[in-house]
């Protein structure tokens, strides 16, 4: 503990989970969002496989995914071409191993819930876009993605937090070095098993908080979200 009361490692760690939960949801959505799109206007047997693959890190433990995921980016995968670009031989147990563990665990949850949102829109309002001389792409850009816009905000916002709170993958594939990849999580896990259960309450404690204030926020915005559109 510092003289502060603050656990040492703290702050290090507050600041590579916001930054790994701020990289992954940007990532998440940009990706997630058209194939949201895609999969809610398909009905052919291919967008049930896509979703299925989708779903995968939803059901299957942490450790299994960071278990392949470990394999594939170590260096007779991903790692080889990490080698070329960068001199190192792995991307395991690094801070882009990490973003790139996150972003398919986080996926799941901005692609399910904006999939739900384009469903409950519908083809209908694009349609009188269309009638009206817009081109596809403002049509979504102008109509769908307004409308599909709390389902979006929510997907995005549990990405964040679940990144924030993720451990089983992310020591998987990260492992625990201080100032790279001790996460929150990672950091919590520590200090338990080093027996300092004060420094353990105040991480603890500051993730249910913080669970807390990203339900209550996200709550309130869906509600205003609705207010404003009807």
């Amino acid at each position: 503990m510092t003289g502060m009361g603050i656990p040492d490692g703290l702050l290090v760690a507050l600041r590579l989970s916001l930054s790994l939960a701020c990289v992954t949801t940007v990532i998440a959505v940009l990706i997630g969002v058209p194939l949201a799109w895609w999969l809610a206007h398909g009905r052919n047997w291919w967008h049930d496989v896509a979703t299925s693959v989708l779903t995968l890190p939803l059901v299957l433990p942490p450790t299994v995914l960071g278990f392949y995921l470990l394999i594939l980016l170590g260096p007779s995968g991903l790692g080889a071409l990490a080698a070329h670009l960068t001199g190192r031989p792995t991307l395991a147990f690094s801070f882009g191993g990490l973003v790139l563990g996150s972003v398919l665990a986080a996926l799941p949850y901005v692609v399910q819930s904006t999939q739900a949102a384009f469903e409950t829109v519908g083809r209908k309002p694009v349609e009188i876009a269309y009638t009206l001389r817009a081109s596809p792409l403002r049509a979504f850009w102008t109509v769908a993605l307004p409308l599909a816009a709390p389902g979006l905000m929510a997907g995005a916002v549990i990405a964040f937090a679940h990144t924030i709170g993720e451990f089983g993958l992310v020591l998987m594939i990260g492992g625990d070095i201080p100032g790279q990849t001790r996460l929150l999580s990672i950091l919590l896990f520590d200090n338990v098993e080093s027996g300092d259960w004060a420094s353990a309450h105040w991480i603890a404690g500051g993730m249910v908080v913080f669970a807390f204030v990203v339900i209550l926020v996200l709550r309130l915005a869906q509600k205003r979200l609705a207010r404003q559109a009807a």
